[in-house]
């Protein structure tokens, strides 16, 4: 059963958060950081991404970085702007995006059940981007940023969440973004209680959705200092990680879209004759595709609704039987040279949230050929892979909204 537990959250005083709550790390460049940094000294950004307060020149995995970030971090707290809760708590966080709305339990996790496959992952990670986050926790002795994980509903903790969420919370803020962010403190021990028994008694696994390489790095360094402790006891701070724990009937898995730079030598009609081969092809003016197997494509100036053959691939294989894998294996890699989707560098990755008016522009300007509008992943196909012991093919989810660094961090 999963093991959750409250923690001692480190946090920004009520009249600061929103200044300080930033996007997460991984979903701007240097330079976009750079420009939502200028007008804000208090952005988390300065902690998650602490290159903006360096020269644009600067190595990012220099321990120059790494320790800018954490002096920032320091800063914080000996300002007064971020302040350690006094007792251990659990902390919901909602976020509303449009007529979307989702909120979470705010927790840390157990290294142990990342270890032994309660927490089950959908991705291979990267060793490189596995040591970026180490790198990060161990020079902040901290964890700034939540990995996202996903549950199968309870009505139980359901309930749970409504009364909590029902009393008035700490933070209520509009982000620059639109998306609005609400947090409630649970301090009552009573309610904590009840929060950890539920999850050991109602939630068998958790599933990690976002923050594969979060996620990992949280049980290396659990590892790590383990064997190093010889006083070990199992419940100290860093054998958990930090994470927002989301029912899936409240998740928003957007499309995860793709164009590619060239037809390798054919023209638009000549390939459209190719894909004929394993899909069929109709002209139809439609942006979006309206289920699964079902793929939008631009091509040519023109939008063609296209869907694969009979035959074509494995109905009964939670992984073979994705959009994204009938894509990969019987067109990306065949017709246009995409061996590898994670490091081919003629494909481009765009998601969902950036619409097909991006896809469009992209062929458009002649620096892409092709694109291709996908149907969502849902948090059913995600669990089944997971439950399966396989990986999902790369650049499968597009999650939104995306969670806040910065209005709680997980001191180790």
């Amino acid at each position: 059963m999963s093991v959750v537990r409250p923690f001692r959250g480190l946090r920004p005083s009520r009249d600061f958060a929103e200044k300080i709550a930033s996007p997460p790390y991984d979903v701007l460049d240097s330079n976009e950081a750079r420009n939502l940094v200028k007008n804000n000294p208090l952005s988390f950004l300065r902690v998650v991404k602490p290159e903006v307060d360096l020269p644009p020149e600067i190595d990012l995995y220099s321990a120059e970085v790494y320790q800018q970030g954490a002096r920032n971090l320091r800063r914080l707290m000996e300002d007064g702007l971020m302040v350690q809760d006094s007792k251990s708590c659990f902390y919901f966080y909602r976020q509303i995006m449009g007529n979307h709305s989702q909120t979470g339990l705010v927790a840390s996790v157990s290294a142990e059940d990342y270890d032994n496959d309660v927490i089950k992952k959908h991705e291979f990670t990267r060793k490189e981007k596995e040591e970026d986050r180490i790198r990060h926790i161990e020079t902040q002795n901290a964890q700034c940023g939540p990995v996202f994980l996903t549950y199968p509903d309870t009505d139980i903790l359901d309930a749970v969440q409504q009364s909590v969420c029902a009393g008035e919370p700490e933070y209520d803020f509009t982000a620059d973004d639109g998306i609005q962010h609400t947090f409630w403190v649970v301090s009552d021990e009573k309610t904590s209680s009840r929060i950890s028994e539920l999850f050991r008694s109602e939630i068998p696994f958790l599933y990690v959705a976002d923050g594969h390489h979060r996620s990992a790095s949280g049980a290396i360094i659990a590892r790590k200092r383990r064997d190093a402790n010889s006083g070990h006891t199992g419940r100290e701070e860093y054998n958990f990680f930090l994470a927002v724990i989301f029912p899936k009937s409240q998740m928003k898995i957007l499309a995860y879209n793709r164009a590619v730079q060239d037809l390798k030598g054919r023209t638009p009609q000549q390939f459209i004759e190719e894909v004929s081969k394993k899909f069929s092809v109709e002209k139809t003016g439609t942006k979006e595709p309206s289920g699964n197997q079902e793929f939008s494509m631009y091509v040519g100036s023109d939008w063609y609704t296209i869907k694969p053959l009979a035959g074509t691939f494995p109905g009964d294989d939670p992984v073979k039987s994705l959009d994204a894998s009938i894509l990969q294996e019987n067109l990306l890699q065949p017709l246009l040279g995409v061996e590898n989707p994670r490091t081919a560098a003629h494909i481009k990755f765009v998601g969902g949230i950036r619409g097909t008016a991006e896809l469009e522009k992209l062929v458009d300007s002649g620096r892409y050929s092709v694109a291709f509008s996908m149907f969502p992943t849902s948090v059913d196909q995600l669990i089944a892979v997971a439950d399966s012991g396989n990986v999902m093919p790369p650049k499968s989810t597009w999650f939104e909204p995306k969670l806040r660094s910065g209005l709680v961090v997980h001191a180790l």
